[in-house]
């Protein structure tokens, strides 16, 4: 059977890494602490990354070794890490992107610094001054 173009595995995975990829990118523009969350979260992310990818393959591996799932040969790109397809490791690191994306999409952002009474009568008695 062969399929269209648009519902190819590989094409599928290359929406889902642009959608996360996008919410990433929107939420770290959003930030405004990028720079340190950048910095912060760099190498966790890779080891997770690797974590995640090297996971996938071993249980994609069984899985697929196992008979529980097969991939029509006309809707894969052909590339395999052992019987894993490569599309599928980009599930998973679709997931690495956008749970970050979204949390930094979500979380609260901080507050207007507030004027205090010092400041407030300050502002008073500035206003008083100056007429």
């Amino acid at each position: 059977m062969t399929y269209p173009v648009l519902s190819t595995y590989p094409l599928l995975s290359a929406v889902f890494l642009a959608i996360a990829a996008a919410a990433l990118v929107a939420g770290l523009v959003r930030a405004p602490d990028r720079a340190r969350l950048v910095a912060r979260w760099w190498v966790p992310a890779v080891v997770t990354g690797v974590l995640l990818v090297a996971l996938t393959a071993v249980f994609d591996n069984l899985m697929i070794a196992a008979g529980l799932m097969t991939y029509a040969a006309s809707a894969i790109s052909g590339a395999h890490l052992g019987l894993v397809p490569v599309e599928d490791l980009a599930y998973p690191i679709a997931g690495l992107l956008l749970l970050p994306g979204l949390w930094l999409l979500l979380r609260p952002r901080p507050a207007e610094p507030t004027r205090t009474r010092e400041s407030t009568a300050d502002a008073r008695t500035h206003d008083r001054t100056t007429r």
